[in-house]
């Protein structure tokens, strides 16, 4: 019953959830922190960062490492399935017909509304994310200048969070 569930949940988010990763977080927090009650919020809130963290794709970590916690391997694979198999079920027609439509005015003129509501879909959970890592006055700096060193220094994104992991070791000590 947990991987029907699991797979069933993970389906959804990845069906009704335009913009990628970020933008699943609310759905996510939604079903696996609320409705669910699998993960409590602040271990959802470390997942986001070791998902983030590590290699591929982000909605398919988390789907893993959700997976894993409740049933382990089964678990994993029936949470990564459902991740996955939407947006293979979406994109395999539309990879096949959209160099046909792509320059038609009416699918230009859709995909220029949908990108502001995309960036819409990111900023929400991050504001969210940042009350959850208890970002005060003292530590917006943080967020803030990695940001600006990945963005406009170009420094890697795994210098900044081996970085962040060493000085909250050495802050917490």
């Amino acid at each position: 019953m947990v991987l029907f569930s699991l797979f069933r949940t993970f389906f959804k988010i990845g069906f009704f959830t335009i913009g990628g990763g970020y933008a699943m977080i609310p759905l996510m927090q939604e079903h696996i922190v609320d409705k669910n009650k699998w993960i409590e919020r602040t271990e959802f809130l470390d997942l986001i960062a070791i998902a983030q963290s590590c290699p591929g794709v982000f909605a398919i970590n988390m789907a893993i490492f959700t997976g894993y916690k409740l049933s382990r391997l089964k678990g994993a694979l029936a949470a990564c399935l459902g991740a996955a198999l939407p947006s293979f079920l979406i994109i395999l027609p539309i990879a096949i017909f959209f160099t046909q439509f792509k320059d038609l005015p009416i699918v230009k003129s859709l995909f220029a509304g949908i990108r502001p509501a995309v960036v819409a879909l990111i900023a929400v959970p991050t504001f969210k994310l940042a009350k959850a890592a208890n970002i005060n006055r003292r530590t917006i700096w943080i967020p803030i200048v990695s940001a600006l060193a990945i963005w406009q220094l170009g420094v890697s994104p795994i210098i900044i969070i081996v970085a962040a992991g060493v000085g909250g070791y050495l802050v917490k000590k």
